[in-house]
């Protein structure tokens, strides 16, 4: 099992240069069940490395564009009455695919960005009264351009935490740029991505993920992290249940990712910020924007042991 995650991990590493701390989170959202919000400038390789993901795990992938005019039809499939069948018939939208890239969810308005909703929480599409099951696994990973840019609608919070972590690439080194000036087009090397791991053995990582041991030192910790969230202050957005939960498992997985079989605050810790960052807003700011900021007081207020 280890050495077929190394394998995915090199695989994946081998396209998208430079970007291996950000490929671990990416992956151990995949095995904590969980869906990834890439926010990050046009260009970064964001669409590049969702596509390699799903080429590494040999799974079926979509990439829908988001864009203003876009309608939930055209995300969750419609309902047609087929004349030669005399019934209607359900036609699934790009959705019902393992990989999901959302490109540019927040160019989207609202509308269309809910017609997500169900989809990632219940793995499920309910159109016209029916529930249509999604694939497993199934995995979100939507782009989002910076607020500041134009033509954006903003996440609503209950889409954001929809997402267990919030992902952003950044630039390249220099380095890493020479050699993608100097080195092979990325988009021909994904045709040649070899599969790393199938389906049964990444779902049987999901499973070994709900195994890892969490103490009750630890458990302790992330009821204290989140608690302070809630105690108001600078903090006007508590951490909801969900996130809580989303905070637990991106731990066990960052854990599994590690070889450990139990969580030591070290892994809340390193996967905290992604997990945390785009729930909380600011008493002075409800914008979201001091997601950032608000985690580094949780860093610097709340201990790893408990001393009262």
């Amino acid at each position: 099992m280890d050495q077929q995650i190394e394998k995915l991990l090199n695989v994946i590493n081998g396209v998208v240069l430079g970007k291996e701390h950000q490929v671990k989170l990416l992956v151990a959202s995949l095995f904590a069940k969980g869906h990834v919000l890439l926010e990050d400038l046009p260009g970064m390789g964001k669409t590049t490395l969702s596509h390699v993901i799903a080429k590494a795990l040999g799974m079926n992938y979509n990439r829908i564009q988001f864009t203003s005019d876009l309608l939930p039809g055209d995300i969750l499939g419609v309902t047609v009455f087929d004349q030669s069948k005399n019934k209607f018939d359900f036609r699934k939208g790009p959705v019902f695919a393992q990989v999901v890239l959302a490109d540019e969810i927040n160019r989207a308005t609202p509308k269309a960005q809910g017609a997500l909703l169900e989809a990632m929480e219940e793995k499920q599409v309910s159109i016209d009264g029916e529930t249509h099951p999604l694939p497993k696994p199934f995995f979100v990973i939507a782009t989002q351009n910076p607020v500041t840019q134009m033509g954006t609608f903003p996440l609503p919070e209950s889409q954001l935490d929809r997402f267990l972590m919030k992902i952003s690439l950044g630039y390249p080194s220099a380095e890493v740029e020479r050699m993608l000036i100097l080195g092979q087009d990325r988009r021909i090397m994904i045709d040649h991505v070899e599969q790393a791991m199938d389906g049964p053995t990444l779902l049987k990582c999901q499973l070994l993920v709900q195994q890892v041991h969490l103490s009750n030192s630890v458990v302790d910790y992330i009821q204290r992290l989140v608690g302070l969230t809630r105690s108001g202050g600078p903090f006007h957005v508590g951490v909801s249940p969900r996130g809580t939960l989303a905070l637990v498992r991106a731990s066990q997985a960052w854990a599994f990712l590690h070889g450990r079989n139990h969580v030591v605050p070290e892994d809340v810790q390193a996967v905290m910020r992604h997990v945390l960052e785009h729930r909380l807003q600011g008493s002075a700011n409800h914008s979201g924007h001091e997601g950032a900021s608000l985690v580094n007081q949780l860093f610097n207020q709340v201990d790893v042991l408990n001393h009262s």
